[in-house]
């Protein structure tokens, strides 16, 4: 059994990946459904799926204004189903 804590089987997106998502979420203005569209693509994209209302969750988490990319690795690494 994996313990929670064990972060060993979660993957790390690449910094460029990172700071690429990050760059669409805060360079547009978008609202919190296509903000949670644009993390979904970005998962499925990496053969990960995840619920809209999760998403739309990890979206409200990620401060846009002083979102880092460790805070962003840290939604994906919740919200992220593998496929």
């Amino acid at each position: 059994m994996i313990e929670p804590t064990d972060t060993s089987y979660i993957e790390r997106f690449t910094h460029n990946d990172l700071m690429m998502l990050h760059t669409k979420l805060t360079g547009s203005k978008v609202d919190s459904f296509q903000a949670a569209e644009i993390v979904a693509n970005f998962l499925s994209g990496r053969g990960y799926g995840v619920s809209h209302h999760e998403a739309r969750q990890a979206v409200a988490r990620i401060d846009s204004t002083r979102c880092s990319v460790e805070r962003i690795q840290a939604e994906l690494e919740r919200v992220a189903r593998v496929m």
